[in-house]
């Protein structure tokens, strides 16, 4: 089984692009409790981006997901997410996903300018960083994780704005289970 151990969380949303949010979390159970505003739909937003790719429903295209520079006093803002897990296999795997919002004359530009992959070599000890396409690792690390990508979006990491979903149409409703269900057929 895959666990989740770690993430860093620098420049998202309301946690400063200055400073490192590090999250442990812990075995067989973390809670996240904090009052409105703290950042704990952003953990969870954090947690659903570094293993689907997928960006909140919310956040305009990435726009409203990086720290916002005008806030910093800046023309652009960097951030990262860095989730250490155990994989299906129970090696260390630590996921890095960069981005840059910056401002320009008379829009935002909102930019993934980095997906890594860290092992650790057995062998010798050393780091090994694997670069990835976006869509690749959008793909790689739910197959590392032993999960299909329908399961982390619509069970485990969820967003409470679409945690409605087993109400909704029954069209809907279908889509969804296909797309649960389909990846336990294989």
């Amino acid at each position: 089984m895959s666990t989740v151990d770690k993430m860093l969380i620098k420049g998202i949303r309301s946690f400063d692009p200055e400073n490192k949010n590090v999250i442990t979390f812990f075995k067989p159970l973390t809670l996240i409790v904090g009052p409105n505003g703290a950042g704990k739909t952003t953990i969870i937003e954090c947690l659903k981006l570094s293993c689907t790719g997928e960006l909140p429903p919310n956040a305009r295209s990435g726009h409203s997901f990086i720290h916002d520079p005008k806030v910093a006093g800046e023309t652009e803002t960097k951030g990262q997410i860095k989730l250490r897990f155990k994989t299906a296999a129970c090696k260390d795997v630590v996921c890095i996903r960069s981005f840059q919002l910056t401002q320009k004359a008379s829009k935002m530009e909102f930019k993934a300018i980095e997906s890594v992959l860290q092992t650790i070599n057995p062998h010798t000890g050393e780091k090994v960083c694997l670069s990835y396409r976006c869509a690749d690792m959008d793909r790689e690390i739910p197959a590392l994780m032993g999960v299909s990508k329908a399961i982390l979006e619509n069970v485990i990491f969820v967003h409470q704005d679409e945690a409605n979903w087993p109400l909704q149409d029954p069209s809907t409703l279908k889509k969804k289970f296909d797309d649960i269900f389909s990846a336990t057929r294989q």
